[in-house]
């Protein structure tokens, strides 16, 4: 059986960027992920305190960015973790 471009093609886990507007290093992040084609869910935690609660339950940290790839979480801008997580090379 012959494999399709379909079968080979991985489905990109969930991305969800945990930012502030002012963050320079948030801002980083998104242009790292957009450069990337990597489509991300943007929660500015500065209007959303629910997300910011969550963010610092599952982290234990309260600065951002905080990207959060399936169920790993990466606090800042770690270009070496993003690309082993989301498979890309650097």
């Amino acid at each position: 059986m012959e494999s399709t471009q379909k079968d080979t093609i991985k489905k990109q886990p969930r991305v969800v960027v945990f930012s502030t507007p002012s963050c320079p290093w948030c801002t980083r992040v998104k242009d790292y992920l957009r450069k990337n084609s990597i489509t991300f869910k943007d929660v500015d935690v500065s209007r959303d305190r629910k997300a910011a609660e969550d963010m610092v339950r599952m982290t234990g940290q309260t600065g951002v960015p905080v990207v959060l790839i399936g169920t790993k979480a990466i606090v800042g801008f770690d270009k070496v973790k993003i690309d082993k997580l989301l498979g890309l090379s650097s």
